[in-house]
């Protein structure tokens, strides 16, 4: 068996406590932040033996130098695109931080947490977690957490191509490192942020101005990250220059990009500045160049580092768009798309095992494999709590998936309820209307899997276009069915039938009448009255009449003609009932951390007396 170089501080590290153990693990934090900075040929065996007997040391047997070890396993898998190994570790060192209670660790834990949340997908477990941190930093009075958790923020929203608020949460960050010297990195990767958030948004002046000062700025890189961050700084203003017609300077842009490739011997280093370079080959017109570069490394990175998958496909789509050659980025986004759906399927279901893992850990109610029962994780759970703990995390990624539509996060909430009260009244059971209430929130899942630049795309969308936008409904029922909870059956239902119609056009199956399922087409009444009476960025809100005498029109086109009927007496006896009917079927939005962390974040944007969250001291 071979060797790690850390055996010798490890060895015997179960044994130690008090000083003697925090000695220990500071020599091992040595050693952990040199191979970080520069990986060798030892580094994972080095990372991977110290995860090993950190992680089965005593709980309380905690101090400093655990946390940060701890955290240095999480970022290193971060570092090497492995981020579903670098979970436990930050959960781990976040853990250890609050039996410390010391707010700085737990600023810097959470952050890296966050981090992970965002490399897996999951943009309310990121959020959420960045907030918690951006608490403690604020605590510890640690203006450069502050600022490093405001530029993790906004990449966690630029990721879920919610642009503007990105950039707001850059802005941000800029305004709270200030013209300190000592945070000027922050201030140097919020204006790179903004770069790519202004790409993405359109706002290609303001990017330009942002990204040439973020160059400007770029001290000489040393370390993994620096490299990683420099090619990020150039590929984002070589982006803009070609989006602004200023090929000649892009050219100049990315022959930095390869000299920090070569220098940083990364492969993820260099496979992103193939990206970018070949998409300012092909805007030279040199197209055999361009896409021979993105192709070779996006099949590397199939290969080695499918965590970087997405951004070549992105960038073959790019590159073909600016070819002038649509319908090959046609085959490329068929692509990403079947990407997406695959690996929201698989995050989601890897985040619910480990959720569900960590979540029962403490109730000591782990059993050993994960194929003991059904998820194979939980025995001696009632039914109701397993269904609540599996719900929970399927909750927040709808909740995610709907912020496009609707910025609120409360449109699932609404939907859920309404089509549960609704079943009622049509005199379904009370079990099956609670199913109904919790699956119905679920509906849109599916969106999770759809290009961002499909959603968001300004203009009608193309025949093609509209076909992959209408996939949303089989992929969230695909997704549902990987979760693999046997109650949601109805959820599998809805997600995928709520846009089928009673006369038979809707899709995907153009299934008509009667063979819709029930739950569905509760559903889709619900559904269609909330969209019609809120804000969308396509459409003006509709009254609750305008609304009704809609849904009145379709009776027997769209809707099932009885279930119309019944909604619209209930709607009657609810409006005369309930002066705030939203705040009524939006109740149960109010206990979802995802959205309390966003609120939180709304308020401290609108904050003009300092920066940082108004919050209460845990240590207290």
């Amino acid at each position: 068996m071979q060797k790690s170089p850390a055996d010798s501080l490890l060895v015997d590290l179960p044994m130690l406590s008090g000083d003697a153990l925090a000695d220990r693990l500071n020599a091992l934090l040595d050693l952990l932040q040199k191979e970080n900075d520069s990986p060798s040929e030892h580094s994972d065996l080095i990372f991977s033996t110290a995860w090993a007997v950190l992680s089965a040391l005593p709980d309380d047997a905690v101090c400093p130098a655990r946390v940060l070890c701890l955290a240095r396993i999480a970022l290193y898998h971060q570092t090497c695109a492995r981020p579903e190994e670098s979970l436990a570790p930050a959960e781990s060192a976040l853990s250890c931080a609050r039996t410390l209670g010391d707010p700085n660790l737990i600023a810097k834990a959470a952050k890296i947490l966050g981090v992970a949340h965002s490399y897996l997908g999951d943009f309310a477990g990121a959020v959420h977690a960045f907030t918690q941190a951006l608490e403690s930093a604020q605590i510890a009075n640690d203006r450069g957490q502050q600022a490093a958790n405001w530029n993790n923020l906004g990449l966690a929203h630029h990721s879920a191509g919610r642009y503007e608020e990105a950039v707001a949460m850059f802005e941000k960050a800029i305004a709270v490192a200030g013209d300190d010297p000592q945070f000027a990195k922050q201030r140097q990767l919020a204006l790179s942020n903004i770069a790519f958030a202004a790409l993405h948004a359109g706002d290609l002046r303001r990017g330009l101005a942002a990204g040439r000062r973020a160059a400007r700025e770029l001290p000489p890189p040393n370390t993994a990250t620096d490299f990683l961050y420099a090619v990020n700084v150039e590929s984002a203003l070589a982006q803009l220059l070609i989006e602004l017609d200023m090929v000649d300077e892009a050219r100049q842009r990315s022959r930095l990009l390869r000299d920090y490739a070569d220098r940083s011997q990364l492969r993820l280093v260099q496979i992103n500045a193939d990206y970018a370079e070949g998409i300012v080959e092909v805007a030279s017109g040199n197209f055999d160049i361009g896409f021979t570069r993105i192709k070779r490394a996006l099949e590397y990175a199939r290969q080695e580092l499918p965590a970087s998958v997405r951004d070549g496909l992105l960038a073959l789509i790019k590159a073909y768009q600016i070819a002038g050659k649509p319908d090959a980025a046609l085959v490329y986004l068929r692509e990403l798309l079947r990407l997406n759906e695959d690996a929201t399927a698989e995050r989601i279901a890897f985040n619910r095992v480990h959720r569900l893992r960590s979540a029962m850990r403490g109730r000591h109610t782990v059993v050993s494999t994960l194929r003991a029962r059904q998820s194979g994780l939980i025995e001696q759970v009632s039914e109701k709590d397993l269904l609540q703990a599996n719900v929970a995390l399927l909750e927040q990624q709808s909740v995610a998936a709907e912020l496009h539509d609707d910025a609120t996060g409360e449109h699932c909430y609404r939907v859920g309820r309404l089509a549960s009260l609704l079943a009622r009244a049509y005199g379904v059971d009370d079990h099956t209307c609670f199913l109904i209430d919790l699956a119905a929130r679920m509906h849109d899942i599916g969106k999770l899997t759809v290009p961002i630049a499909i959603l968001l795309k300004p203009g009608k969308l193309t025949e093609d276009e509209r076909v992959l936008m209408q996939s949303h409904t089989t992929a969230g029922a695909k997704i549902l069915a990987r979760a693999n909870v046997p109650q949601m059956y109805v959820a599998e239902e809805i997600a995928r039938h709520h846009h089928e119609r009673w006369d038979g056009t809707g899709y995907p199956a153009a299934l008509r009448g009667s063979a819709i399922p029930l739950a569905a087409r509760i559903a889709a009444l619900s559904d269609v009255y909330d969209a019609l009476t809120h804000v969308r960025p396509y459409k003006r809100a509709w009254t609750p009449d305008e609304a009704l005498a809609e849904i009145h029109a379709q009776r027997g086109k769209h809707f099932d003609p009885e279930l119309t009927d019944v909604f619209l007496r209930l709607m009657s006896e609810l409006r005369a009932k309930h002066s705030d009917l939203d705040a009524f079927l939006a109740a149960e939005a109010r206990s979802n951390p995802f959205l309390a962390s966003r609120a939180k974040i709304a308020r401290a944007l609108r904050d003009n007396e300092a920066p940082g969250l108004h919050i209460e001291d845990p240590r207290r």
